[in-house]
C-alpha cells in the first residue's frame, strides 16, 4: 500500500460506518489463508482449524468459488492464482483492520526497537499463526541475505516452523547455514541441525552440522574440538553475519536441560524469565546465571550484525522483553497476542 497512514485512517472510517463488512473480510481472508497453508483441504478439516461451523464454511467457500478465488476437486480445496494475489494485496488491509500498525508503533515506543514485524492472531492457540510467523521470518531472511553470508540458527518448535516456510526464487550457493548451538532435547525435527539443514537446502546454500550436545564438560569439549568438522562448524559460528533464533522461556529451557529442582527454584526466585545462549535473564535483561553450553556465546551474540528473534504466544511476553533489553537493534518477529501482552506488562 503506497500511503499507509492514509489507508489506515480510511480503514478506521469504514469500520465506524460499517463494522459488519470487516467481519466478512476477516472471515474470508482467514479461510483463504488457511486453505493456502493446508491445501488440499476439506471443509470439515477447515471447520475444525478455524473454529467455524461447517455450514458457515460451506457458504463462504461457495462465494469464494464464485469469485474464482478457490477451486475444489476430489482431494479438497485449493487457492487459485487470483486468490494468492488477493491474499498478498489484502495483507496490509487485514493488518489495518486488526489494528496492527497502532500496536507496532506502541511496541516500538516502549521497547525502543524500531524493526518489529507483527503477525495477526495468537500462535499459542492457532498453528496457522505460527506458520505465518515462519513465513514472515523467511521473507525477511531472504531479503537481507547476501551471497557469501554465514547464517546461524537455533533449534526449537518456533525455528522448526521457520524452516518449514523458507523459500527463495534465488539460490545462494556461496552462503552457509550453521547451527548456532549444540543439540538440545530429543525431538529430531526441532534440533538446530535439522533446522539448519532444511533452511540450507531451501536456499540452495551450503550447510554445516554440529554433532555435539548443547552441554559438555570442558575436558570433553577440548577432545571433541580435535575433530576437523566440529572445529570448522564452531569457527563458522564465530563468523556469522546473520543469526535467527527462537526466544525461550527460562522455566521451560531449564526443565528441557534437566536442571535440578533446586537450581530451577533459584532461577525463578531470582526473576529469571528468558534463556538465550545458555544465559538466564530477568525481565530487565540482567544476566542471572550461565549454563555452560556449546556454540554461540553471549559476547558473540552482541557482535552479530543482523539478529532476528522469533517468538509468539502471550506466555513469551516477559522473555521477549528481557531479550529486547540486551540489544535494541534486534529485529523482532512476533504475533499480535504477545504484542498486546507486552504492552499490558510494561504499562
Amino acid at each position: 500500500m503506497s500511503n499507509g497512514g492514509d489507508n489506515i485512517e480510511l480503514i478506521k472510517l469504514i469500520g465506524k460506518l460499517s463494522p459488519e463488512c470487516f467481519q466478512t473480510i476477516e472471515r474470508r481472508y482467514s479461510i483463504l489463508r488457511a486453505v493456502e497453508f493446508r491445501q488440499p483441504v476439506g471443509r470439515r478439516a477447515l471447520s475444525l482449524e478455524l473454529g467455524l461451523k461447517e455450514r458457515a464454511i460451506r457458504s463462504e467457500v461457495e462465494k469464494l468459488r464464485e469469485l474464482k478465488l478457490l477451486n475444489t476437486d476430489n482431494m479438497g480445496m485449493y487457492v487459485t492464482d487470483e486468490g494468492k494475489d488477493l491474499l498478498e494485496q489484502l495483507s496490509d488491509i487485514y493488518q489495518g483492520i486488526r489494528g496492527i500498525p497502532d500496536l507496532r508503533k506502541r511496541l516500538q515506543e516502549i521497547l525502543g526497537i524500531s524493526n518489529i514485524i507483527i503477525v495477526p492472531g495468537d500462535s499459542q492457540s492457532n498453528d496457522l499463526v505460527l506458520q505465518e510467523m515462519g513465513r514472515s521470518a523467511s521473507r525477511y531472511l531472504v531479503e537481507i541475505l547476501n551471497e557469501e553470508d554465514i547464517v546461524g540458527v537455533t533449534g526449537g518448535s518456533t525455528m522448526a516452523a521457520v524452516s518449514d516456510q523458507v523459500t527463495s526464487d534465488k539460490n545462494f550457493p556461496k552462503a552457509t547455514v550453521v547451527p548456532a548451538r549444540g543439540g538440545l532435547g530429543k525431538e529430531l525435527m526441532t534440533q538446530a541441525n535439522s533446522v539448519a539443514a532444511k533452511i540450507g537446502k531451501s536456499l540452495g546454500a551450503m550447510y554445516r552440522l554440529l554433532y555435539i550436545p548443547d552441554s559438555l564438560e570442558k575436558e570433553a569439549l577440548q577432545v571433541i574440538q580435535s575433530n576437523d568438522e566440529i572445529r570448522q562448524s564452531l569457527q563458522l559460528i564465530e563468523r556469522m553475519r546473520i543469526l535467527i533464533f527462537g526466544i525461550g522461556r527460562a522455566d521451560i529451557l531449564a526443565r528441557r536441560r534437566n536442571l535440578s529442582d533446586a537450581r530451577i527454584t533459584h532461577l525463578m526466585e531470582n526473576g529469571a524469565v528468558a534463556e538465550a545462549f545458555g544465559h538466564y535473564f530477568d525481565i530487565h535483561g540482567n544476566d542471572i546465571w550461565e549454563y555452560k553450553t556449546v556454540g554461540l556465546s553471549l559476547e558473540t551474540y552482541k557482535e552479530v550484525q543482523q539478529v532476528i528473534g522469533v517468538a509468539g504466544g502471550p506466555d513469551k511476553a516477559e522473555a521477549i522483553i528481557a531479550i529486547a533489553s540486551i540489544r535494541k537493534d534486534i529485529t523482532l518477529i512476533i504475533d499480535e497476542a504477545v504484542g498486546n501482552r507486552i504492552i499490558k506488562i510494561l504499562n
